[in-house]
């Protein structure tokens, strides 16, 4: 008898909203290599090593502290100035990291986006894990550091820290997914986009405290997602009670902003191998 043979032709999905769950887990493993990869490739005959992922955000506080707290006088409620802009510090690196290595990740990886079929989607999204890493990383520190200024974190504070870092998480995938896909149409995105992080930075709560403006202007700070992340923590830190309007308002804006990321990022993967 003669062999049939078989051939598997595999087309783009059409509609931008359906994510194959089952495919990517399928792929899980790989994303789990992309991730350690990249940990690996990081730290890899580094000096500082591990400790830079410490020093980075200290070293940081110590200047904002010194320029933002003793010299402009800028109000951090109930904390020191020094653990109110750690708190903004840790959940921004996380979401400036996990955007950077994210809207880079398609570029990078260029070589095997042409010569094996996987998810595309998978390499963005394990910009996530990398950034995991260093987030419990400083959390630690956070927590360290939080302790030794006499503010002990009550119980809800875990559940606290989730709900901002999922809303961080999902800002971030959606950031990332929407750039990974303009660096693949425009080179010049990945010379942009640190600048643009830098604005982000200015226009995020993390060396100002969101009580200083108006509560109209409020309201539209907090279509930032990381308005109501960083704000949350520090609040449950000091022990205040939690502005929910503001955390629905930056979950709510998180959810959009993933949404038009995955929309963007599923309109181009079609191309993604040609372009690339």
């Amino acid at each position: 008898m003669l062999a049939q043979n078989h051939t598997t032709i595999i087309t783009p999905k059409n509609d931008w909203w359906k994510i194959d769950l089952n495919e990517l887990f399928e792929f899980r493993n790989l994303s789990y290599a992309f991730a350690w990869r990249e940990i690996k490739v990081r730290y890899k005959q580094t000096f500082l090593g591990v400790a830079w992922v410490v020093f980075q955000p200290l070293a940081t506080m110590v200047i904002f502290t010194l320029f933002f707290g003793s010299l402009a006088k800028l109000p951090s409620g109930k904390l020191p100035y020094s653990l109110f802009v750690l708190v903004g510090l840790v959940y921004w690196n996380f979401f400036a990291n996990v955007v950077s290595h994210a809207s880079n990740s398609l570029i990078e990886n260029e070589n095997l986006i042409k010569k094996v079929y996987f998810p595309k989607l998978l390499l963005p999204l394990s910009s996530v894990l990398v950034g995991l890493v260093d987030f419990a990383i400083n959390y630690v520190l956070l927590i360290g550091f939080s302790l030794s200024k006499g503010f002990i974190p009550p119980v809800s504070f875990s559940i606290v820290t989730l709900v901002s870092l999922f809303i961080t998480i999902i800002a971030a995938s959606g950031l990332g997914l929407f750039t990974s896909s303009l660096n693949i149409k425009f080179r010049d995105v990945r010379y942009i986009l640190p600048f643009f992080i830098q604005i982000l930075l200015f226009l995020s709560p993390v060396i100002y405290p969101s009580s200083i403006v108006s509560p109209a202007k409020k309201l539209i700070l907090a279509l930032n997602p990381m308005t109501g992340a960083i704000e949350s923590v520090r609040q449950s830190i000091s022990g205040e009670n939690l502005d929910w309007a503001t955390i629905g308002i930056s979950g709510a804006s998180a959810m959009g902003m993933f949404f038009v990321g995955l929309a963007y990022f599923k309109s181009t993967e079609k191309f993604i191998a040609d372009i690339v």
